[in-house]
């Protein structure tokens, strides 16, 4: 097997497994441990995964964001919910800001019920999802594309957010510690915050595990945000400090059976 699809075979399996072993790859595949090593050193180097003590994993960490299409697949029923409540959030004939992120991904499929509507984004999956569909109007924002992040970014992305601006804008995050927002990767940062700068109204959608976590760069104060959206109440040592900080906290209804 050569040696770009055995590696591309890893990051498929962590895609599905979440985590795997150095001790199964070499065997999976036939070779010693040492190339597996290797491997894993070059695809850590790539952004692509992390190692761990015995394997590697693609779970994120405080300096490691999950690929796109591995988090795309987790929490899906949380995401729609949070993404149900964004909806209400607009109406007809706004224009609305979408970052990266797989919530904002599934968010898409609702955009056309409030027709008509403007829609900016970076997202890549947005912009496959909304491309011709009658009464939406789509401003897709140019950039260096990120396959691990499934968007567009760079200093032309930065260049279109600084002059454009929308009734409502939607925001990501990771990571949650205390009441502020957080990211791994420095150069994701700045086009959050001038996404944030460019909304009338924002909101911070996030699933309740991403609360307690922390990451390597913070992105904004909760405060910044007209509410935080989220899929599960709190537990109370994480919902009272928010409250007492008058962090608009949202909790998307569960559907009802």
């Amino acid at each position: 097997m050569k040696l770009e699809d055995r590696r591309q075979q890893i990051v498929d399996l962590l895609m599905v497994q979440g985590s795997v072993t150095l001790e199964d790859l070499a065997s999976q595949f036939g070779v010693s441990k040492m190339t597996i090593h290797r491997d894993l050193d070059d695809l850590e180097e790539a952004g692509l995964l992390r190692k761990v003590r015995g394997g590697a994993s693609i779970e994120t960490s405080s300096q490691f964001e999950s690929d796109y299409r591995y988090r795309e697949r987790r929490g899906a029923e949380e995401k729609k919910r949070i993404g149900r409540a964004a909806i209400e959030m607009l109406e007809p004939g706004m224009t609305v800001l979408v970052n990266d992120g797989s919530t904002a991904g599934l968010l898409a499929d609702m955009l056309p019920d409030k027709r008509p509507i403007t829609v900016i984004t970076n997202n890549h999956a947005v912009i496959q999802t909304l491309i011709g569909v009658t009464g939406v109007t789509l401003i897709a924002l140019g950039g260096a594309y990120s396959k691990k992040y499934n968007g567009f970014y760079g200093i032309i992305t930065e260049e279109a957010l600084a002059r454009l601006r929308a009734d409502v804008a939607f925001i990501s995050s990771p990571a949650i510690q205390g009441t502020t927002a957080f990211h791994q990767d420095h150069e994701f940062v700045k086009i959050k915050r001038l996404m944030i700068a460019a909304g009338t109204k924002r909101y911070l959608l996030v699933d309740h595990l991403k609360f307690g976590r922390t990451a390597l760069h913070e992105i904004a104060d909760l405060r910044d945000f007209d509410a935080v959206i989220t899929s599960q109440a709190l537990p109370k040592d994480m919902a009272v400090p928010l409250r007492d900080a008058d962090v608009n906290l949202i909790v998307a209804e569960t559907d009802p059976q």
